[in-house]
């Protein structure tokens, strides 16, 4: 089921894409698509190569963005960062006043926005900052007085540097072998069995993208993703510990 819904994701997206791309050529002016989550933008970047198409570029505001645009530009135009719609803006309110990035993203969707609008919104004690279509920073602007409950100052634009995107907490183990279903279970706590389970679901992602096989091989700088359950960075595969068994430390986001 998942499987579907991704593959049905993926076909509007194609169709997106190309209509940008003609668009792109017939108006002669840049087009836009996303903000893209991790998933989607390497999807649009593996479909875009397949094309074969030049005169593109991913980005979200800043340097490593999580959540990217992708923007189609004519032949004559050369792609560049300052050509996007993207705007940052920083939310301020009181260091003893907690707030997560649940509560930030819910109380902008509040306001009758869709998820795609919003970039990446990072967070520290006292600050946080977020990236949107520039078409909605002036309503947000305007509409954003509490978020979580707690009263906030939003201004436009962005001091760096910025706070950090994610925390992690590191972790090792033990395992069989460096096949995704034996990394899955250990990172997460559960038997090899449903591990794999999960894997033949469409609920694991390698890289963005849907495995099915609990036997696929992972490397170190892998990314895995576990729908409902949590995500983590393979960091270190190895070394063989004397018995034979394989060692794997990594990072769980948190």
């Amino acid at each position: 089921m998942a499987g579907k819904r991704i593959l049905d994701e993926d076909s509007v997206l194609k169709a997106r894409l190309r209509d940008i791309m003609r668009l792109a050529e017939s108006e002669r002016k840049p087009g836009f698509v996303g903000f893209l989550d991790e998933r989607q933008a390497a999807a649009a970047h593996s479909f875009m190569e397949s094309l074969e198409a030049s005169g593109y570029l991913f980005w979200g505001g800043y340097e490593g963005a999580e959540r990217v645009m992708l923007g189609v530009f004519p032949g004559f135009q050369e792609p560049g960062a300052e050509l996007f719609p993207i705007s940052g803006i920083t939310a301020s309110y009181r260091d003893k006043d907690v707030l997560t990035h649940r509560d930030f993203l819910g109380a902008l969707l509040n306001l009758g926005i869709v998820r795609e609008t919003l970039g990446d919104i990072l967070i520290e004690e006292g600050r946080c900052v977020f990236f949107c279509r520039s078409e909605i920073s002036d309503f947000l602007l305007s509409q954003t007085e509490k978020i979580g409950g707690v009263g906030v100052r939003l201004s436009p634009g962005a001091e760096r540097p910025f706070p950090a995107l994610h925390r992690f907490r590191e972790f090792t183990a033990v395992v069989a072998s460096a096949r995704l279903d034996c990394v899955v279970a250990a990172a997460v706590g559960t038997s090899r069995e449903k591990a794999a389970e999960k894997i033949r679901s469409g609920l694991v992602m390698l890289n963005h993208k849907a495995v099915c096989s609990p036997s696929a091989a992972v490397i170190e700088g892998n990314r895995v993703s576990i729908r409902g359950t949590g995500r983590f960075i393979l960091d270190a595969v190895g070394p063989v510990t004397k018995k034979g068994r394989l060692r794997i430390a990594g990072r769980k986001y948190i």
